[in-house]
């Protein structure tokens, strides 16, 4: 008899825990409320989850049209300002929703799954293309730049810049130093070495008359670091271009 009770109260509890599981589950084992904009199905698990195997980005998809992102809502509202930075969607390289996005904000469930956005994800052809999705850059030194923002940036974070200075000029020794510097008034395209050394180009002509040099404004031609002393000036050293009287 009390083995009849006990079987019965077992059964009993499983049925109350598969109702639970399958007809209540956000009461169960939610991490979270859900995103304002997902309110509406906030009790309708199985909307985003496929049973016991988590969230499925093809839910995601039937109701966020790929195209349409940005563009309209999932109920087909036009959207009065369109997002343009939410393009690129269309040219990622697989549909994994869960890649970037997280729907519960729970505290601590979820905080660890968040993931930063991985360039990995866009389509080879379009991860260059920067400024479809990040505003170009309004300071001074990026005003004067064009090209491919990968010269000097990686897809892994904006900061630190990968830009090589020493293929220009070795910043050693006293030429570790701001910008400003050798770059006056902003001016990233220009250089000057004259507010530290001689001070005035007739000051450098003698010296440079000697060694038949007449132009020499452009000082990196020929110096390349702070280790310039005259033997190493060869076309094999820091000190860079060979001079004429070494040519000859």
């Amino acid at each position: 008899m009390k083995r009849g009770w006990l079987m019965m109260l077992i059964t009993f509890n499983l049925l109350v825990l598969a109702v639970l599981v399958f007809v209540y589950p956000h009461l169960m084992v939610s991490p979270g409320a859900v995103v304002v904009a997902h309110g509406e199905i906030a009790t309708d698990c199985f909307a985003c989850h496929a049973p016991l195997l988590g969230a499925s980005s093809a839910r995601c998809v039937s109701c966020h049209a790929l195209p349409d992102i940005g563009v309209r809502t999932s109920k087909g509202v036009p959207l009065v300002k369109k997002t343009v930075k939410t393009s690129f969607h269309q040219d990622l390289t697989e549909q994994d929703c869960m890649a970037c996005h997280v729907d519960h904000q729970g505290p601590k469930l979820t905080q660890r799954s968040r993931k930063p956005f991985s360039h990995a994800l866009l389509k080879l052809a379009v991860r260059e293309q920067c400024q479809s999705c990040h505003k170009l850059p309004t300071d001074s030194l990026h005003r004067q730049v064009t090209g491919n923002c990968t010269q000097c940036h990686s897809q892994t974070a904006w900061k630190p810049a990968t830009f090589d200075h020493d293929k220009y000029f070795l910043l050693d020794k006293d030429h570790n130093t701001q910008c400003e510097t050798c770059h006056l008034k902003n001016d990233y395209k220009r250089y000057t070495c004259y507010g530290c050394h001689e001070h005035t180009p007739a000051k450098i002509l003698a010296e440079h008359q000697e060694e038949g040099i007449r132009d020499f404004e452009n000082c990196v031609e020929c110096h390349r670091s702070a280790d310039d002393e005259p033997q190493n000036r060869g076309s094999d050293k820091p000190g860079g271009k060979i001079r004429k009287k070494e040519r000859d």
